[in-house]
């Protein structure tokens, strides 16, 4: 037992010391050394970063590439956005859009609700988890899963998006909800305001990660990556792989949400161009980058593909996307395990013990230096 607890210690401790360098770097150096601008940029990479999180749950973990994502990180992008519009028309009055469509007398009955900004907040958790396992439930049962899954689940976000441009007067159409002025009683123009909201979704950021690497050394943790290298034996062995598959993905559509309601007054917009099939694409480039099989890859992958998007698509408009594509391309071909696979591959040359070889009688045997023969 002493052993085992011995060997728990510094496991603890390094990631204790790793979740108190991540705080000190987005809570004292990242406010330190970048302007308004750049911090407010990086609060929207963040929240790109949280929906990365819950994909490398999913896929990295489950084998569930998840093409969709865009659909639960709308999901709680337009229901915070729906409350952030209403309180910013004040009691009884419509949104601006609808007044200037002219389409609607009053306020649409499902808008309704979200003037409660519990029910709101709720709302952009619990409805992208809802609709993750009405969506889940059919699809694992059926056993539906590689390509078949992929393809599917990226319908759905180009199914969304076509309801959402065709709802112009009720979802703002192709422009979506934009002018958020207002965070639950802040005026997000005045930069103090900006910031505060760049620290929740830093603080939101480190508890997902938190709540992830828990599932993963969980238990649990290691059902769900015996289901995505050996489903059919999991089954024999008396587990059902639907529910862990679909714990996951439930996981990582709430995961998401929450990413998607807080882009919302980090930005100030949501619309259906945000959701769509392509920035669920680039959702899971940016997994695949950093490296889809490790607690912090997906974040970085994510972090540094939004800031390269950003950076290149000023300098290089018309090639950006080609650049974005040959990218993931290299990576998948040379680095399956993403950039992760550099550092890991670093770090355990650097714990390679050296090898010298000693003569012991007639023939010659290796021994590790700094180990008794």
């Amino acid at each position: 037992m002493s052993v085992l607890t011995g060997l728990g210690r510094p496991s603890r401790l390094r990631t204790g010391l790793g979740f108190a360098g991540g705080a000190l770097l987005l809570f004292a150096v990242a406010p330190a050394v970048l302007d308004d601008f750049r911090l407010n940029l990086l609060a929207k990479y963040l929240c790109l970063a949280m929906v990365a999180v819950g994909i490398g749950l999913a896929w990295g973990r489950g084998g569930l590439l998840t093409l969709g994502q865009g659909v639960f990180f709308g999901l709680g992008g337009y229901a915070m956005a729906m409350h952030l519009k209403l309180a910013d028309a004040g009691p009884g009055q419509m949104p601006d859009f609808m007044q200037l469509y002219g389409q609607l007398d009053e306020l649409p009955w499902w808008w309704k609700p979200f003037e409660n900004p519990a029910f709101a907040l709720a709302a952009t958790v619990l409805l992208p988890m809802a609709v993750a396992f009405v969506l889940g439930w059919v699809v694992f049962r059926r056993r539906v899963r590689g390509a078949y899954f992929a393809i599917l689940s990226q319908a759905l976000a180009a199914a969304m998006v076509i309801f959402l441009v065709g709802q112009q007067g009720t979802t703002g159409g192709t422009n979506g909800l934009t002018d958020i002025q207002g965070f639950f009683g802040y005026d997000l123009a005045d930069p103090v305001n900006k910031e505060t909201v760049y620290f929740v979704v830093a603080a939101c950021l480190l508890v997902l990660l938190a709540i992830v690497r828990q599932l993963m050394q969980s238990r649990y943790g290691e059902l769900l990556v015996a289901v995505r290298d050996a489903e059919e034996r999991v089954r024999f062995l008396g587990y059902d792989p639907a529910k862990v598959k679909l714990t996951a993905y439930v996981v990582a559509a709430g995961m998401a949400g929450l990413a998607g309601a807080l882009f919302v007054p980090a930005v100030g917009i949501i619309s259906p161009a945000l959701i769509g099939v392509v920035p669920s694409i680039e959702f899971v480039i940016g997994v695949a980058v950093g490296g889809r099989a490790t607690l912090l890859g997906p974040i970085a992958g994510a972090v540094a593909v939004a800031w390269a998007k950003t950076a290149l698509s000023e300098r290089f408009p018309g090639t950006w996307t080609y650049l974005q594509g040959a990218l993931f391309v290299v990576v998948v071909a040379f680095l399956p395990g993403g950039l992760a696979t550099i550092f890991a591959w670093l770090r355990g040359r650097r714990a390679t013990p050296r090898v010298s070889t000693v003569v012991d009688g007639p023939a010659a045997r290796p021994v590790e230096e700094g180990v008794p023969s």
